[in-house]
């Protein structure tokens, strides 16, 4: 059923792409969570899912429910499926081997850290607590910014409120004429006041990620005396750490943009409600706008203490991601299953390619507006995949 399920997504981005953008992150996110239960019982993964089985499946998968859609989603079945195959097979296979080559990646930095490790475990505490002194100013900067736009929001919503309630007494006679402007308006102000709301938090999670490179930098330059001649492997694994502060930025936006669009459809159903009142008997209608400004309100409220402590939580999992890095390096560290941020991030970097090759295709066969029809219309092939990288 998962399988089913990761298809018709994939199917359905693919559809969607003819019409809106869809990020290769998107597609990424989906395969991963895929290729990740795989991983959960790799053997059963092998003997079940055997490539021509995978093959059929999602083709006819596809032709049930897009194969009549359109001509675009029927490329995008031709070119995706191979590449989701391929990409299924190498993960399954290249999978421990990547696992035992991250162990002996980080059993040779022991060796080579164990002799001074008071010393690199101290310059990992002064990175942490760099970390923290260099996030503390985002996080209050990201509390100031949700309670600012939250206050106005509650303050232009309360003005269009009062001024609906106001028409309502001035034009009895005709209420739907006057007042189906202001709640035409007030979900418009609604929709852009949430874009705002979601493009400073864009804003502070991207200044985040170029923290995160600092950070990473600061920390490679400490740690360098200590590598010798395992800096590639130093490196290599600090990218790995970076990838997965990164993660917990993207989680904290994707939590975020999640909180707002539930804001944006609380409010715009409390314009509803007024607006389907605005047929009926005037008692109703006067009551859901004494109503309304209150309902507005704590709906913003409610929003602003939900993401309020979001900066302060997601800047102490940064932090502690860095301690259990050096955890990872120091002398007792158990066994660790860092290779699978390594997978994933190979994973992400192979769909952000296909989807950018693929992009630059498209562009490349779309004919002149003058040319023949017919013309510029070859297929592109499934493009091939290059080893993981370690």
């Amino acid at each position: 059923m998962f399988l089913k399920a990761v298809v018709l997504t994939l199917a359905l981005v693919a559809f969607t792409g003819a019409q809106a953008e869809v990020s290769a992150d998107q597609v990424a996110t989906v395969m991963w969570d895929y290729f990740s239960q795989l991983s959960n019982n790799a053997k059963e993964a092998v003997e079940q899912l055997q490539k021509s089985e995978l093959s059929q499946k999602l083709n006819n998968l596809f032709q049930d429910k897009l194969g009549e859609v359109n001509t675009y989603a029927d490329d995008m079945q031709k070119k995706l499926m191979p590449f989701i195959v391929d990409l299924q097979e190498r993960f399954t296979k290249d999978s421990e081997k990547l696992k035992e080559e991250i162990r002996k990646e980080l059993e040779d930095l022991r060796a080579q850290l164990l002799p001074r490790a008071q010393e690199v475990s101290q310059k990992i505490g002064d990175n942490m607590q760099s970390l923290q002194e260099l996030l503390a100013p985002y996080t209050t900067e990201l509390r100031t910014q949700v309670n600012a736009q939250a206050e106005q929001l509650q303050h232009q919503l309360a003005g269009y409120t009062q001024r609906m309630q106001t028409t309502f007494h001035e034009n009895m006679g005709n209420l739907q004429a006057s007042l189906t402007p202001y709640t035409d308006e007030l979900k418009s102000k609604i929709d852009q006041k949430v874009g705002e709301l979601k493009g400073h938090l864009t804003s502070f999670a991207d200044n985040l990620k170029t923290k995160i490179d600092q950070n990473k930098e600061g920390l490679r330059i400490s740690l360098a005396p200590y590598t010798q001649d395992m800096q590639e492997k130093l490196n290599h694994q600090l990218e790995g750490l970076a990838f997965q502060m990164k993660k917990n930025v993207d989680e904290l936006k994707a939590q975020f943009y999640a909180n707002a669009e539930e804001l944006r459809g609380q409010l715009v159903l409390a314009a509803e409600d007024v607006r389907s009142k605005l047929s009926g008997n005037g008692e109703g209608l006067q009551k859901s706008l004494a109503e309304l400004s209150g309902r507005l309100s704590r709906q913003v409220e409610e929003f602003r203490r939900k993401v309020e402590p979001y900066g302060e939580t997601y800047n102490k999992a940064l932090v502690q991601q860095v301690e259990q890095f050096r955890q990872m390096l120091g002398p007792y560290a158990g066994n660790v299953e860092g290779h699978l941020s390594f997978l994933e991030k190979d994973l992400r970097d192979k769909v952000s390619s296909f989807f950018s090759t693929m992009k630059q295709k498209e562009i490349q066969d779309t004919p002149p507006a003058d040319a023949l029809p017919g013309q510029g219309q070859e297929q592109v092939q499934a493009l091939p995949l290059a080893p993981l990288e370690s």
